[in-house]
């Protein structure tokens, strides 16, 4: 016989700490089969987005910058917060300019996920770029300090497999892409 789990009944939570790029809750949950109190901690996040942009030369442009979380440089997608009201579509065509410069001829929403719905309560939306040409040379927030580079689609596949790219929303939004097959337009 399938169980359904039920909703949890939160018992207290203590006011969010404000940490810029998200709040921070906690609280005490009750498990619903026997009323056991449980700590949580939950991050109060914008949404995000991220895209991947297609020169008409059919390259690839991505970004390399420093992570704090492992440390290390990674190799990603250009994207960033949707700011509040702000529509993803919109947020993700400025985030692509800032960070590397590029504007898009054409964008496809690629789709959304929770990207950590254990803790989080965001989404992330991915979209692709077609058409994208260079205008300036990027204006990066005064946190990021991103190297731009570009790749022929195999390459970023390669770069896929053998774990060079490791950033799951990276990877989410190639995921979307290729579900979306060649509708998408991004050959």
């Amino acid at each position: 016989m399938k169980r359904t789990p039920s909703d949890w009944t939160k018992l207290s939570e203590q006011p969010p700490v404000d940490l810029h790029i998200f709040k921070l809750r906690q609280l005490q949950a009750a498990d619903p089969r026997d009323g056991t109190p449980h700590p949580r901690v939950l991050l109060d996040c914008p949404d995000w987005v991220n895209v991947i942009p297609v020169t008409k030369g059919a390259q690839i442009v991505m970004i390399r910058q420093f992570r704090f979380g492992i440390w290390s440089v990674t190799l990603e997608l250009p994207g960033g917060m949707v700011d509040p009201g702000e529509d993803p579509a919109t947020a993700v065509a400025r985030e692509l300019e800032e960070e590397t410069g590029y504007r898009p001829g054409k964008l496809v929403s690629l789709g959304w996920c929770h990207p950590n719905p254990a803790i989080m309560n965001n989404r992330l939306h991915s979209f692709l770029a077609l058409d994208c040409e260079q205008v300036h040379g990027g204006a990066p927030d005064a946190a990021e300090d991103i190297a731009i580079e570009l790749y022929p689609r195999a390459k970023v596949e390669q770069f896929l497999r053998d774990g060079t790219i490791s950033h799951s929303a990276v990877i989410t939004a190639f995921s979307f892409e290729q579900l979306r097959g060649p509708k998408a337009g991004g050959g």
